[in-house]
């Protein structure tokens, strides 16, 4: 994979955006090659490799590439559509018919910038050179590089930034997933179109494919957050989209929180003397419940562990509850009466 972003910024591989935000602000920080005057070569070289690592891995579609074929896929060819990429329009794009995702690292000081929402806040007026050249002095006395600065001061809560501009609403959208897909898990392409503007203001429309990753077991009203991926426009930070899951209904199956509910149907007879249960799973397995306990109109038969995976630890499932419908006879004859009544007579 050449170089391990996740490593770089020493998050696991599961990190939410969340995550990606606090290591960068830390990180940042410390390496940021003002801080460090005596080692600013090894500084720079490392502020450079966390900007980067942050730029790939806080956009879902620069880290479904990186994930699924690293640094060479960002930077290089990528297999085309058929051998393991997904098909359809893409943001993948070649004059010759090969496919390339176009990744060029921005500079580490505009990375910068943007994160914490001020203007080259290090290069301001002395003699120390920035990460791209620029000369400049650092703003700030010594100190205010400690934790307490870094929640006031670079866009924590309370933050009292004036250069900072107003963030435009989120936009959601429904993301409707069948009890399979949230079963199995797997990826869904979702295209956009916004409008971007260039370095000249001129805005223009483009389409994008965000790519989700959904993961076994989430549930109806799960967020995934693109990050101001709406439109841009002049003094305002674009919004997020928001996808929210919504699930779909199932021929067979319902979901009680982590559990798979069913109802079979059944006669009286195989209610009183026994039934065995035929099950197709949501990933195609086969089973087979033998049920000889007597069945009554409440009871239920649960099968551990054959429930929707959890969320945090998709090794784990819940259980398959399998509830009965019983089909009573619309009449009896005299003598089937007196049958029953002979057999079930205490």
């Amino acid at each position: 994979m050449g170089v391990d972003y996740y490593k770089i910024l020493q998050v696991d591989r599961n990190a939410k955006d969340d995550d990606l935000k606090k290591a960068y602000r830390k990180l940042a920080m410390k390496w940021h090659p003002d801080k460090n005057p005596n080692n600013k070569k090894e500084a720079e070289a490392k502020f450079k490799r966390i900007s980067e690592a942050y730029e790939v891995l806080s956009d879902p579609q620069k880290r479904a590439v990186y994930d699924q074929y690293g640094e060479e896929g960002l930077k290089g060819q990528v297999p085309p559509p058929g051998s393991g990429a997904s098909g359809g329009s893409s943001f993948f794009s070649g004059g010759d018919g090969s496919t390339t995702f176009r990744f060029n690292p921005r500079s580490a000081d505009d990375i910068f910038t943007e994160f914490f929402g001020f203007s080259s806040p290090f290069f301001g007026g002395g003699g120390s050179t920035g990460v791209n050249g620029m000369r400049g002095g650092s703003r700030f006395p010594s100190g205010m590089f400690g934790d307490e600065f870094l929640g006031s001061q670079f866009g924590g809560e309370g933050s009292m930034n004036p250069q900072r501009s107003q963030k435009a609403a989120a936009i959601e959208n429904r993301l409707p997933c069948s009890l399979e897909d949230l079963y199995k898990g797997g990826t869904k392409k979702m295209k956009i179109s916004r409008e971007v503007s260039d370095r000249s203001g001129k805005t223009m429309n483009v389409e994008e494919i965000l790519t989700i990753n959904i993961k076994p077991g989430w549930k109806k009203g799960t967020k995934i957050t693109f990050p101001e991926k709406g439109n841009e426009t002049p003094n305002v930070i674009p919004a997020d989209i928001v996808f929210i899951v919504d699930e779909k209904p199932h021929d067979v199956f319902s979901r009680e929180g982590n559990d798979l509910v069913m109802t079979q149907k059944i006669s009286l007879v195989e209610a009183l003397t026994g039934y065995t249960a035929h099950i197709t799973t949501l990933d195609g397995r086969s089973l087979t419940i033998p049920i000889s306990s007597v069945i009554h109109p409440s009871y239920e038969e649960v099968v551990p562990r054959e429930g929707m995976p959890m969320p945090k630890d998709p090794s784990k499932k819940g259980n398959l509850r399998i509830k009965f419908n019983i089909k009573f006879p619309n009449r009896l004859t005299a003598e089937e009466k007196a049958g029953i009544k002979k057999l079930l007579a205490p």
